[in-house]
């Protein structure tokens, strides 16, 4: 079930990829020679006034090809190497932007199934609680530590996942918060929270998470807005862990391919499913929503064989108001593209070590 439900992600992903590299340069009158869902070996295809579509048996990757070769120099003046350099980045842009899209549109229909949305002001205090020695009950969070709060989502990151200070008491931390408080600003320093040990990993503290938020009864553009900022949320975060990878915080052993992945998915929607079928629907469209995203943004990085790339080559061009040589922009994707391979092919050995171990 978990590899079916993988699929079924991974297929709408990449289809909400390519759908939107292809209606861009439809927009454009680019001509577009073959629409490929999937990689390997063709299973169905289908030929169109002009355009091939395709059908591959691997379940990820894929494909919109605006040229017998994209690189390679024509007189046709709708190739899409001779379309101005604008229209050219709005076609590459546009896989990415979708995918953005449709993480917003899997958030909104999460949203649109909970009961009630939830907020970041305060509701309560539980048993116990040591925040509430400068937290109220009413106050709206609107930072954590210097960081902009949209939902709760960013709330539980800032406590997993930033820095903590140790107050005093060694089994205490504290955090800077600013919120909205009798229509007011106010910032709090040293926010103290309880410790306890992690029952995930041996040896670290989580954070008592002493308060509760309070919930809303859905409206029109209360759904929206959680909705928008839970797409902001995930985006950030993704970006953020993007940067901890740079930084060294994250090892080979934290990232995860597609094995790793379905893994996950299955994992998420067991527990959700376990619970009721609605919970594992909103599980798996997380997991989606959070994918997707994860695409979009990955996507945009400027490493050669990935639409950013192609940006970068983009930028290059208006500066120098010519384009590099078509061999030389197609061997550097082409190099990118045996490195990612390679780099996937490693990925994919080390998340199987991780099942089998």
């Amino acid at each position: 079930m978990s590899v079916v439900i993988a699929i079924l992600i991974f297929a709408l992903i990449i289809l909400i990829h390519e759908i939107g590299h292809f209606s861009a340069a439809k927009l454009f009158k680019m001509r577009v020679f073959s629409f490929n869902l999937g990689m390997g070996p063709v299973l169905l295809r289908k030929r169109g006034k002009e355009t091939v579509y395709q059908i591959k048996a691997i379940p990820f990757g894929g494909s919109v090809q605006l040229g017998e070769d994209e690189d390679e120099e024509t007189e046709d003046p709708r190739a899409f190497r001779n379309k101005p350099v604008w229209q050219r980045a709005i076609v590459i842009v546009a896989g990415a932007v979708m995918n953005i899209v449709l993480g917003f549109v899997l958030c909104l229909i999460i949203t649109s199934m909970n009961e009630r949305v939830d907020t970041t002001e305060i509701r309560g205090f539980r048993e116990g609680a040591v925040s509430n020695q400068l937290l109220q009950a009413g106050d709206r969070i609107t930072h954590i530590n210097g960081m902009r709060i949209f939902t709760w989502m960013d709330v539980s990151y800032q406590f997993v996942n930033t820095e903590m200070k140790m107050a005093e008491d060694e089994y205490t931390v504290v955090f800077d918060f600013t919120v909205i408080r009798n229509g007011e600003k106010v910032h709090l320093h040293d926010v103290p929270f309880l410790t306890r040990p992690s029952r995930s990993e041996e040896g670290k503290m989580a954070i008592v998470l002493d308060f509760g938020m309070v919930f809303e009864d859905k409206t029109f553009f209360n759904v929206i807005s959680r909705a928008l900022g839970e797409t902001i949320s995930l985006s950030r975060i993704i970006i953020m862990t993007l940067f901890d990878l740079i930084r060294g915080t994250y090892g080979l052993n934290d990232i995860a391919g597609p094995v790793g992945v379905v893994s996950a998915i299955g994992e998420v929607s067991s527990k959700g499913f376990a619970e009721s079928f609605i919970a594992g629907i909103k599980s798996a469209l997380f997991m989606a929503a959070l994918i997707s995203v994860n695409v979009g943004i990955f996507n945009l990085l400027p490493i050669p064989a990935l639409d950013g790339a192609r940006i970068v080559f983009f930028i290059i061009e208006a500066i120098r108001r010519k384009p590099l040589k078509a061999e030389v922009e197609g061997m550097i994707h082409f190099i990118g593209f045996a490195a990612l391979m390679l780099f996937m092919l490693l990925i994919t050995v080390l998340d199987i070590g991780k099942l089998i171990s």
